[in-house]
């Protein structure tokens, strides 16, 4: 990628003071304080006031770091921090934030502390339960801000060992199962984002593992779709994409309500963000040229996860598979290689984070009433959970995305991505378009059918007498259910963190595009 290109001219602004370290590092400063609470962990109440307060002080923290020291209105690299950390390695701690990190280190920030908020009836092992919650949330900050490619995978496979230990220890009657499943997948996808990155750190004229550096080099030719390819693969296990999915509707299955929450909410996040970090910004040639290929997983994303989620008569599983549909939008808009696309992918993000923490949350509210998630057992909650069923609702709703909702403004900005791009010939974009309008089509029908069976079913005698949401349980549905709201109605809310950023990621894509034309003409 040519120095020149608008992304990389946007100077990094060095920090006055190390506001991401104390973001990505106090949560786990929290964590160290857990094996020194008296008891034997059985009693959550030390632990977990530890971890809310914690958490809520980190995401007030970020809130105003990024309201206060951050400007929207820039591309760059912003609140740079580049120490030298393990200079035999070339390894800095090497932090900076842009318009891709910024809202999703807030989002999991977010999701995080309302997942501690959600653990209330957590009562094993509470410090470790805590304890890994606090470090999962700085491993998630860390993925989403560190400039150094050694620190982000590092990073990226921190993030796992928590989210394996939370589903072996507190998860359902196959947890084994679920959770070695995951960290296999995961595990072996990390190994081609280690070689790719490698591969690119040792090409060029010196070793380097700054990710702002790496961007500004070239890498064409085969050297380029191989790395893009592994990056690819890699970042797709964890997004997820088809077929690299299957480890998500087990790990969601067997999770407790709060894991749901971080895995939907942000950990498939991560493979969203990382394929724009890596793909897009690092590989724009290859990304031009196999643009239509993540555009066609999409679509298969989109079409195979909403038919898939028909077949579930769990209802977690059902929502895992919705997720798989919905990330589905992420390689659309990321495929489309233009403005619009891209910030319909971002937009998409965000919104899937939020509605998917939330429909995970209020799944976990019932299912502490009637102790079932097998929708043939359940039936007429509405009349006993009222409060439970509208929030259950409002959250499908935001999720088939209606008008008014994020979920609404996020799809049709990918569509309108995918229409206005002149590169796609028009069979192409028409094709595409009818295809994920079906996958729009069947995903109300599997979530307002989900929710006719479980809330207006043939009513259960036994879950006639069940209680409804308590104020705490409404404080959380509410901190999911405003933002997907106000972002639905003002869009801005967001899209004015990356907009900037989007933008230059897509004049560096049509500067590559206009490149790899004159090259074919010169052969011609």
């Amino acid at each position: 990628m040519d120095a020149t290109l608008p992304l990389t001219v946007a100077s990094s602004l060095p920090a006055s003071f190390p506001w991401l370290s104390l973001i990505a590092l106090l949560p786990a400063a929290g964590a160290l304080l857990m094996p020194l609470l008296p008891g034997d962990g059985t009693d959550p109440r030390a632990p977990r006031t530890i971890a809310l307060v914690v958490l809520l002080a980190d995401l007030l923290l970020m809130m105003w770091v990024f309201s206060q020291r951050f400007d929207g209105g820039l591309s760059g690299l912003q609140l740079v921090e580049r120490v030298p950390w393990v200079p035999l390695l070339g390894l800095e701690w090497s932090l900076g934030a842009d318009g891709l990190s910024a809202p999703l280190v807030v989002l999991s920030g977010l999701v995080t502390l309302l997942a501690v908020a959600a653990s209330w009836n957590v009562n094993r092992k509470t410090q470790l339960y805590f304890g890994l919650l606090l470090l999962q949330a700085s491993a998630q900050s860390l993925v989403f801000l560190s400039q150094d490619f050694l620190l982000f995978f590092l990073a990226w496979e921190l993030e796992l060992v928590p989210v394996y230990l939370l589903i072996a220890i507190w998860g359902g009657t196959q947890r084994q199962y679920a959770a070695t499943k995951f960290i296999l997948y995961t595990a072996t996808a990390s190994l081609l984002i280690l070689i790719s990155g490698l591969a690119l750190a040792l090409s060029g004229d010196g070793f380097t593992l700054n990710l702002q550096s790496l961007s500004e080099r070239s890498y064409g030719g085969s050297f380029g779709l191989l790395c893009y390819l592994g990056f690819l693969i890699g970042f797709g296990v964890k997004l997820p994409m088809f077929p690299l999915h299957t480890w998500l509707p087990d790990a969601h299955g067997e999770a407790n309500a709060p894991v749901s929450m971080l895995l939907a909410g942000v950990l498939l996040k991560m493979g969203g963000y990382a394929l724009l970090r890596f793909n897009v910004q690092m590989l724009p040639d290859a990304h031009v040229q196999l643009a239509p290929a993540l555009v066609v997983l999409g679509i298969v994303n989109i079409i195979y996860g909403a038919l898939n989620a028909f077949a579930q008569d769990n209802v977690k599983r059902r929502i895992a598979c919705s997720s798989v549909s919905h990330m589905g939008f992420v390689l659309l808009g990321i495929g489309a290689i233009d403005s619009l696309g891209m910030s319909g992918a971002m937009l998409q993000m965000i919104s899937h984070g939020l509605i998917a923490a939330s429909m995970f949350f209020v799944t976990g509210v019932f299912y502490e009433r009637t102790r079932t998630l097998s929708i043939p057992n359940m039936g007429g909650l509405a009349k006993v959970l009222p409060i439970t069923f509208a929030f259950f609702l409002a959250s499908s709703l935001a999720s088939l995305a209606l008008p008014g909702m994020s979920g609404f403004i996020s799809e049709i900005t990918v569509f309108l991505g995918i229409t206005a791009n002149d590169g796609f010939t028009v069979p192409f974009r028409v094709v595409t378009i009818v295809l994920a309008a079906i996958g729009l089509v069947l995903t109300p029908v599997y979530l307002l059918s989900l929710c006719r069976r479980v809330f207006f079913g043939p009513r259960i005698p036994a879950l006639a007498v069940v209680g409804d949401m308590k104020p705490r349980e409404l404080v959380i549905g509410l901190c999911l259910l405003v933002p997907t709201l106000a972002i639905g109605f003002w869009p801005r809310l967001a899209i004015d963190f990356y907009g900037a950023t989007t933008t230059a990621l897509a004049e560096g894509l049509s500067a590559s595009s206009v490149m790899a034309v004159g090259r074919l003409s010169a052969l011609g």
